[in-house]
């Protein structure tokens, strides 16, 4: 594979569907207009809608909106019905949208805030549209995790809502972990059934509002450093993009910039921490994931059919 992974690299996406989550700023906006520049049929799944017209409007291309809310399983529930009636084929699924280093908070359903956005959010949202990608040979579902999954980060399965203590770092810590230990997990359930990959990819450190609740301990030494550290989002959306288009992406693969400490570059296959290759806290997560949101997959034991309780 090409040490130089560019935008012009992007394969003709002519005739699919691209679905993206936090697509009205940063680094999932510059992946759908990179998508809907190559002839992809983009939809913008946004909390705000208002935002996302905004951001759609100035995108060349096929795009639309559809309002979702990852921190609310009504809403998650109420946008997976809606894209499941707009769109019976879904090419790629975009898990982008996240918070980083919130101030202590709960989503509407009680889970941790970044742990229930970044990751039960995305879980939830996967499960309920994988059928519609199931029937997609050649589909995928990228997941975006970050270089702080190998930060303060453990699965705490005693306290996976913080609620005993609260460190905004290692809850951002778990739940990048999380998006891994998912993708590797769905990656082993969908093997066998040979239409559809899991990848994860990760932006290093881009100039995003990602970084607006980092603790100023962290956020003013990266700004100083900024000139050397940050690159722009058309940069960091690279990994993403090449997650989801480049034909010789396998299931299963880690994508992030190529320079050292993976904070900039071109992207290139990356290694994730050992954490989040351990199997047993996979299946595990995936459990608990179940549980917590009420979705289940349909895919290699679940007894459930696809996306109920």
């Amino acid at each position: 594979m090409s040490n130089t992974w560019t935008k012009q690299h992007i394969p003709d996406q002519h005739g699919r569907v691209a679905i993206v989550t936090g697509a009205n700023t940063g680094l999932g906006l510059e992946t759908a207009r990179m998508l809907a520049a190559r002839g992809a049929t983009v939809v913008l799944a946004v909390r705000d809608v208002g935002k996302g017209k905004q951001a759609a409007a100035g995108i060349a291309g096929d795009t639309a909106v559809q309002e979702l809310d990852l921190t609310s399983l009504e809403s998650i529930r109420s946008a997976a019905a809606d894209l499941r009636a707009a769109y019976p084929r879904i090419d790629l699924l975009i898990n982008n949208a996240g918070v980083m280093y919130t101030p202590k908070s709960t989503t509407a359903d009680g889970f941790e805030l970044q742990f229930g956005t970044n990751h039960l959010g995305h879980f939830a949202l996967t499960g309920l549209l994988l059928d519609h990608l199931l029937s997609v040979p050649g589909s995928r579902i990228v997941t975006v995790s970050s270089v702080g999954h190998r930060i303060r980060a453990a699965i705490h399965f005693d306290d996976l809502q913080w609620e005993r203590s609260y460190s905004r770092v290692g809850a951002y810590g778990q739940a990048k972990l999380a998006n891994l230990l998912f993708t590797y997990e769905l990656q082993r359930r969908l093997a066998p059934l040979g239409t559809t990959i899991a990848v994860a990819a990760h932006p290093g450190v881009s100039n995003t509002e990602l970084m607006r609740n980092a603790p100023a301990a962290l956020r003013v030494p990266i700004t100083r450093l900024a000139p050397l550290l940050i690159q722009k989002p058309e940069m960091g959306a690279l990994p993403m993009l090449r997650a989801a288009t480049d034909p010789a992406v396998a299931g299963g693969q880690y994508y992030g910039p190529g320079n050292r400490g993976e904070v900039r570059g071109y992207p290139k296959l990356v290694a994730s921490s050992a954490a989040s290759h351990d199997q047993a806290v996979q299946r595990r997560l995936w459990a608990v994931s179940e549980e917590l949101t009420g979705v289940t997959f349909g895919l290699d034991g679940d007894t459930h059919p696809m996306g109920e309780p």
